[in-house]
């Protein structure tokens, strides 16, 4: 071979080689950063080319797959219910991405998992059109409609949990949206996505999970178990020392009660709790002090992050107030918020003699052939409180039902346990206030709900906002389709 081929020989192997070098660095070790890049859209494509695995609620599907035949897009999403389900399920949209189980489980849901490899092995063998798996949740489809239906045009948050377990039993959020209107990428999906994004109400905005208000009076459960757990009172019948009216530690302000017929001075823990008295409830957390009141809000769960898996914006208790501050802190108003998801949290952990279960929404994810891919294990979050003060926190919450301020979730044949909460808001709590709920429910055999409602300031009157007036209703429509009352 003469020098000159020689050369052209060696340049071209060389350019092979450079080419093999390249082609596998591409395929092995960019192939993730390639495949997940938000420019690429073949993963798109293929999310829609086959049809997508559903989610299950009480047996039933609440997604399905639309055959569309598109040039690009084989199937578009849609549901069951869209509005009822969707903060259950998310959204999962050809132009807009997704959210919640649509995002979380698209592995399972798009046949993409891992885990799912063996299964679609088979199905190219065999000439199978490939499927995506199927995720089932905790919902109870009788609790998601009549916390839904009993929501109504309010706007607020129904989460019902299972004490014993975790399960998230019905996560309801008003107002809604139907994933369905914006599922493809076609223009009337593009205005309605635009239409919900513009809207002041937020629609999208998940409140049980995602929205943090002030709790108001329910906190009072809270302070009254760190009181217990602190040896601060031994009986749900003590008195407490508890001056009317009473002045905030280091300033001149009084501290108000709601109703001037309440008789909060010295009242008695269970007087107290009936009357919903913010004298007695702040100065027994400003005597607590306010890293004794934090430790206990965090044993509930507050200042943790909750993943359900969708992930919950986290409640809080604060730190660094001053003592006047942790007073109203412990009233659940100043700097402390809460999702409803945690107040249903505290109505839990009480329900269930102290121990706080790890809530979860998503029960099993399975193939399209309904092999159980993975089941969830449910576990302990914390040790809330001991059996004994349980107890006692138990027998407060049925005399708020029974004789104070929770008379509107009574349920014949059943033990119910509540707390209502007014929570101010607003510059000078010039806005009308939020009605909260929390509160259980037991059947004599043992089957136990808990449940918390927030309704946001809507158009009634400020003296017509309650949470006994507004928010119990809510929740005792949702007990009884619970267990079945």
């Amino acid at each position: 071979m003469n020098k000159p081929i020689r050369r052209v020989s060696i340049f071209c192997l060389v350019l092979i080689l450079a080419l093999m070098v390249r082609t596998n660095w591409v395929q092995g070790v960019q192939a993730e950063a390639w495949a997940t890049n938000k420019n690429n859209k073949r993963q798109l494509y293929d999310r829609y080319a086959h049809p997508r695995g559903n989610i299950i609620v009480s047996g039933q599907p609440v997604t399905r797959s639309d055959f569309v035949d598109g040039l690009r897009y084989k199937y578009k999403r849609s549901w069951v219910d869209g509005p009822m389900y969707a903060p259950v399920t998310g959204y999962s949209s050809q132009a807009y991405g997704s959210s919640q189980l649509e995002n979380l489980e698209d592995g399972i849901l798009s046949g993409t998992d891992d885990r799912l490899f063996f299964r679609n092995t088979l199905d190219m063998l065999t000439g199978e059109q490939k499927r995506g798996g199927d995720v089932v949740t905790t919902i109870n489809a009788k609790v998601q409609k009549a916390a839904f239906d009993a929501m109504g045009n309010k706007k607020g948050a129904v989460v019902a949990l299972d004490p014993k377990t975790g399960a998230i039993l019905g996560m309801v959020s008003t107002p809604s949206y139907d994933p369905g209107t914006f599922a493809g990428g076609e223009k009337a999906d593009q205005d309605a996505w635009k239409a919900l994004d513009a809207d002041p109400n937020k629609p999208t905005l998940n409140r049980a999970l995602k929205e943090t208000y002030p709790p108001g009076s329910t906190f009072k459960l809270v302070t009254a178990t760190a009181a217990f757990e602190n040896g601060r009172y031994q009986s749900i019948d003590d008195a407490t020392d508890t001056p009317e009216p009473w002045v905030l530690p280091g300033t001149t302000t009084q501290l108000k009660n709601e109703s001037p017929n309440e008789r909060c001075e010295n009242a008695t823990v269970k007087s107290g709790m009936d009357q919903s008295c913010n004298t007695v409830f702040a100065k027994m957390g400003a005597d607590l002090g306010k890293e004794r009141m934090r430790a206990q809000a965090e044993k509930f769960g507050f200042n943790s992050t909750i993943d359900t898996p969708v992930r919950s914006e986290k409640s809080v208790f604060p730190d660094s107030s001053s003592p006047d501050g942790t007073a109203q802190d412990s009233i659940g108003q100043h700097d402390t918020r809460a999702t409803p998801l945690q107040m249903a949290m505290v109505s839990a952990a009480i329900a269930n003699n102290g121990s706080l279960m790890q809530p979860y929404l998503v029960a099993e994810e399975r193939s399209a052939t309904l092999t159980t891919i993975s089941k969830h294990t449910e576990k302990q979050f914390s040790q809330a409180m001991s059996a004994d003060t349980a107890k006692k926190m138990q027998d407060l919450m049925v005399s708020v039902v029974e004789n104070g301020t929770g008379t509107n979730a009574k349920i014949p044949g059943l033990q119910v346990g509540g707390k209502t909460g007014t929570a101010q808001h607003g510059e000078d709590n010039a806005g009308l206030p939020f009605a909260w709920f929390t509160s259980w429910a037991k059947t004599p055999d043992g089957q136990s709900v808990a449940v918390a409602v927030v309704v946001e300031d809507g158009s009634q009157n400020r003296d017509g906002i309650s949470g006994g007036r507004l928010a119990a209703p809510i929740a005792k429509a949702v007990m009884q389709a619970a267990l079945g009352k």
